[in-house]
């Protein structure tokens, strides 16, 4: 590599020289290479247009070459001859490498290929590459420069460019279908002076100036539910969150959610609207069916939906209740049992034992009140919190309640989740109980990890694959 830079320096100082601007200010009034290909069909021989991009190859021929340049969603080839270019464009051309951006202009041609070719009559170097694309880059697959020089991956994988295009298109129809549901979207501080919302451990920092501890958020969820109480029904965010947390081929520290919350609203109202929003969100895709790590998942409505304790006794061959069974039995699976209260082992059973046979669409309904501290009691089973989590590929995807209004029972499980240490917990959130003590209405909230949801769309295996910019451990 240093050889190659020291050549590509070289080539960078005799442009210089030339007087060649090598790090244009701007390049303007040309065509994406995809309406000039789009158009070529229709264009007499000769017919002129100005396009720019990435050289991708450069083909050598005397005094003569073909390059292929390449933008954002095409490649087009360029003939370059002496005698049809000035001089000085010719010295610049000669001084070329690959991974250089330039724009040209010139007629239209068909090669003796029927490849259709702009032959230069203008060339301008926009920016000089002071570094070469890697090697193979054409079919570059090794995930660990992918995921840490994304810049490389986007331009050597084009399927790697749709796929984040594509995630655009989806966050994109969420808003379009939320918007036309009346929902109103917000945004709310990403910095919390005490965390909450969500169990998870938060990350920490600290504010210079008023001398005190913040918390990167884990959840919007207790600011947006103080909007109802300001009388704002309904209103959602698509937020990035932050967990101290694992990472995994779901999990990323850093990752987007959508959460919405509906005055007037429970959580059946909210299962209506994950269908609707997943739904829509897959007729824009022109998605019906579609076959995701070997799981045939098909989006047709209504999805089925199963009480959590059903499924519990139906795939752990226990009932919840069987408290010395289901602790022997987390044991025998070498599941962590020691200092942790039952309700958790016996969640963890599920996860281990229920979701892996949850291929979905299928919404969990009914979970047991002591795993929901901001969940209504179910209204008929005081022992059970309404609320529900879709999952689809074996994968939760959305996770919603009726929300909690009542102040004093808030309160109560609060203290609860503080006394027994619960993640993330470090003191009451006066402010928000004394929010719900002006009174919220009843209302239904949802949150749906978008992330996830994009790998089920997009085909993805892992959620690095869905965001730019993965969390990674330092080289």
């Amino acid at each position: 590599m240093n050889k190659e830079y020291e050549s590509r320096l070289s080539k960078l100082n005799k442009l210089n020289a030339l007087g060649v601007t090598t790090f244009a200010y701007e390049y303007r009034e040309f065509s994406p290479i995809q309406t000039i290909l789009y158009s070529a069909s229709d264009a007499q021989q000769g017919a002129v247009y100005q396009t720019a991009g990435r050289i991708t190859a450069l083909r050598l021929h005397g005094k003569a070459a073909f390059i292929d340049i390449k933008d954002q969603n095409a490649k087009i080839q360029v003939y370059i001859k002496k005698d049809k270019i000035s001089e000085e464009q010719y010295q610049v051309f000669e001084l070329l490498d690959i991974a250089d951006i330039i724009g040209v202009k010139g007629g239209l041609f068909r090669t003796k290929t029927g490849e259709i070719t702009i032959l230069a009559e203008k060339l301008k170097l926009l920016t000089k590459s002071l570094l070469p694309l890697p090697e193979k880059w054409h079919g570059l697959q090794d995930v660990n420069i992918r995921y840490r020089s994304r810049y490389l991956d986007l331009i050597a994988n084009p399927e790697v460019k749709n796929t984040f295009i594509g995630r655009s298109h989806i966050i994109k129809s969420i808003r379009e279908y939320l918007d036309k549901q009346n929902f109103i979207e917000v945004e709310t501080p990403m910095m919390h002076p005490i965390p909450g919302g969500a169990t998870a451990r938060p990350f920490i920092t600290h504010h210079n100036t008023l001398d005190m501890d913040l918390y990167l958020r884990v959840a919007p969820e207790l600011y947006l539910k103080r909007l109802l109480v300001g009388g704002l029904e309904r209103v959602y965010e698509i937020n990035r969150n932050f967990r101290n947390e694992g990472i995994s081929i779901q999990h990323n520290p850093e990752f987007t959610m959508l959460e919405a919350y509906q005055s007037y609203a429970d959580y059946t109202d909210m299962m209506n609207l994950t269908e609707g929003i997943i739904s829509y969100v897959a007729s824009c895709l022109g998605i019906e069916k579609i076959t995701y790590e070997n799981q045939k998942i098909d989006f047709a409505t209504p999805w089925q939906r199963k009480p959590y304790l059903n499924l519990f006794e139906e795939y752990c061959k226990l009932k919840w209740s069987d408290r010395k069974e289901v602790i022997a039995k987390a044991k025998s699976l070498e599941l962590p049992t020691d200092n942790r209260q039952y309700e958790h082992i016996a969640n963890d059973l599920f996860e281990k034992l229920v979701e892996p046979n949850l291929t979905g669409p299928i919404f969990i309904t009914d979970y047991p009140l002591s795993l929901c501290p901001l969940a209504k009691r179910h209204r008929k089973d005081p022992d059970l919190a309404e609320r529900f989590e879709l999952f689809i590929a074996r994968m939760e995807i959305a996770n919603a309640f009726s929300e909690l209004n009542n102040p004093l029972e808030q309160k109560a499980r609060f203290e609860e989740q503080l006394k027994n240490k619960a993640d993330g917990m470090i003191s009451l959130d006066d402010d928000y109980i004394n929010a719900l003590l002006h009174g919220m209405p009843p209302a239904g909230g949802l949150g749906i990890g978008i992330d996830r949801l994009i790998m089920i769309l997009t085909n993805q295996p892992s959620i690095r694959d869905v965001i730019l910019f993965p969390t990674l451990r330092n080289q």
